[in-house]
């Protein structure tokens, strides 16, 4: 166990005193935040102003902050497995295997470090949400909401933590890598339905949207963090139209008729996580074998 401590304060030193690893994780989050802050805010306030009201601003607001909540626990998990990418590239990987450690003490220093890193930075995103919306004429989250996004948010990054893990054990080559983190990191705000509301994609494309897992994560939040502003927006609103308001925007999931519960979102983030820890606990087996 000590070994695993140790394997994880490294990996944590490593990520925290490399600036750049930081920013870059981060990097997917600001692109966001900025195109929402000087192209999209504005517009989708505007058409929802007649239907939401004075509310237009909070909700979008909350609802875009929710997206990125989801992002950056694929983003910074990707940057932190970074440092497992640089030890194959320098061989440290084969001086640590070499000394007294278990390839299984190795992974699980990695993957740890990675979950703790994806839930710090989730949090910083969380406190940046949080000011974004209030600075705009939102509420802060209550303490109960709070605990429950926390909740998905640790859901959130062990799905994230387990798919990146994954994809990580294929790649020996820092520019491969680099390649994989520019093409996730363009892709992921698309999968995620921050840039366009889902309702608004043709059905296939929506298709792929609900079945990608952290898109579960994404509902979830959006569940949690617009449930203040749409109670007072459809306070006297029939229940059709809060219906239709929140499939179309990805607040809640529908299959055919059949809606999503937050139930089977959850459901989907552990299956996620465990299916894809498993599987890259066998591809390092097969390689090891190799």
């Amino acid at each position: 166990m000590t070994v695993i401590v140790n394997l994880i304060k490294r990996n944590l030193k490593l990520f925290f005193r490399d600036k750049a690893s930081v920013f870059f994780s981060f990097l997917a989050v600001f692109i966001i935040i900025g195109l929402y802050v000087l192209f999209l805010g504005n517009m989708m306030t505007n058409n929802f102003k007649d239907l939401l009201g004075d509310n237009s601003r909070f909700i979008v607001n909350s609802w875009v902050m929710a997206g990125i909540l989801s992002v950056t626990s694929i983003t910074t998990t990707l940057g932190a497995f970074g440092i497992m990418v640089e030890d194959k590239v320098k061989n440290i990987s084969k001086d640590f295997l070499s000394a007294p450690f278990k390839r299984s003490q190795l992974a699980a220093g990695y993957v740890i470090s990675s979950f703790i890193i994806g839930v710090i930075m989730s949090i910083a995103s969380l406190i940046i949400a949080e000011i974004y919306i209030v600075a705009n004429g939102g509420d802060l989250l209550g303490f109960m909401p709070l605990l429950k996004l926390l909740g998905a948010m640790l859901l959130s990054v062990f799905a994230g933590t387990s798919m990146v893990f994954f994809i990580v054990t294929f790649f020996r080559s820092s520019n491969a890598f680099a390649t994989v983190s520019t093409v996730i990191g363009t892709l992921i705000g698309f999968l995620t339905g921050i840039y366009i509301p889902i309702g608004q994609f043709p059905s296939a494309v929506q298709t792929v949207i609900k079945i990608f897992p952290i898109s579960h994560a994404s509902a979830l939040f959006r569940q949690i963090m617009m449930e203040a502003p749409m109670s007072r927006a459809f306070a006297n609103a029939p229940a059709e139209a809060v219906t239709g308001f929140e499939k179309m925007m990805g607040v809640t999931f529908f299959f055919g008729d059949k809606e999503v519960s937050p139930f089977i979102n959850i459901l989907v983030l552990i299956i996620t996580g465990v299916v894809f820890l498993l599987l890259a606990i066998s591809s390092m087996s097969v390689k090891k074998k190799q």
